[in-house]
């Protein structure tokens, strides 16, 4: 089936196996410029921002067109991945800076604790998920089809991305706004960081005077690339369990089961748990 002209038609109504889709739901640049209170002065920099690496067509089985066009893919050059990059850097510094103004009193381990949840990829996933981000997302009909665009990874990149671009955009004072508006029920609600089950575990035992819980790991079967580790957790002498693909997010589960068992909750009866941590 033959492709239609340039500029003839958007990219997401095109037909054809080797076409890309382009704000599927509808969402133009205007609509996620309006969602962010930020018009840029550079277009470009937003639709880079918005442009994932398949839609390059480095991975797209069947395009002939020649080496050319899936050189940039390989490297990132026009993708979102090199926007990605400084956002993530442009994140990070402003959100130290905030914190170390929101915190007067806190201590640099608490600090670094609330910086790393709120740059978080998760976090990052849920503000682009808000800003229906990845409706805007430029990527290829092969990775549309095994649903890349729903992937959290993905979200969490492009809203990196799209700060990187708005940095380059407009500078550290307009990227500064848009992440305080963004971020602002998050560090208000936030409360004290969670705190790891296993962290937990052990202030609940040693402010009852019990010795450190140990851990000990009950058996690792399954094939190399995907083991499951089954760990038990001791106690005040009562015990519990925990299956994961990790030995770190089994004992994870293990504290957090012992830790229902020694306050009758979920994870303690003072404080919340995190996710469990994936596998290192």
């Amino acid at each position: 089936m033959s492709e239609t002209g340039e500029g003839r038609a958007p990219a997401s109504t095109r037909k054809g196996s080797r076409e890309v889709h382009v704000n599927p739901a509808g969402q133009t640049a205007l609509t996620l410029q309006r969602r962010l209170g930020h018009r840029f002065s550079q277009p470009g920099l937003l639709a880079e921002a918005l442009t994932h690496r398949s839609a390059l067509g480095g991975r797209t089985s069947g395009n002939t067109r020649g080496r050319s066009r899936s050189a940039p893919a390989v490297k990132g050059a026009g993708s979102n991945e090199r926007l990605e990059f400084v956002g993530d850097r442009v994140l990070g510094l402003l959100m130290a800076e905030w914190l170390f103004q929101r915190f007067p009193d806190e201590q640099e381990g608490a600090l670094g604790a609330r910086h790393a949840h709120l740059v978080s990829r998760p976090v990052l996933a849920e503000i682009a998920a808000e800003l229906d981000l990845a409706a805007a997302l430029k990527i290829a009909r092969h990775e549309e089809v095994a649903g890349i665009r729903e992937l959290a990874s993905v979200r969490a990149d492009a809203m990196e991305a799209v700060l990187g671009a708005l940095y380059l955009d407009a500078g550290l004072e307009a990227a500064r706004k848009v992440i305080h508006e963004l971020w602002e029920s998050r560090i208000e609600n936030a409360g004290k960081p969670h705190k790891e089950p296993k962290t937990l575990l052990q202030e609940y035992l040693l402010g009852r005077g019990e010795p450190l819980p140990h851990y000990e790991l009950l058996s690792s079967t399954g094939p190399s690339h995907a083991p499951l580790f089954r760990v038990e957790a001791r106690g005040c002498g009562m015990t519990g369990t925990g299956e994961a693909g990790s030995k770190r997010a089994a004992e994870s589960l293990a504290a957090t089961d012992l830790l229902r068992q020694l306050t009758g909750s979920g994870a303690g009866s003072d404080a919340e748990t995190g996710p469990v941590p994936s596998a290192p």
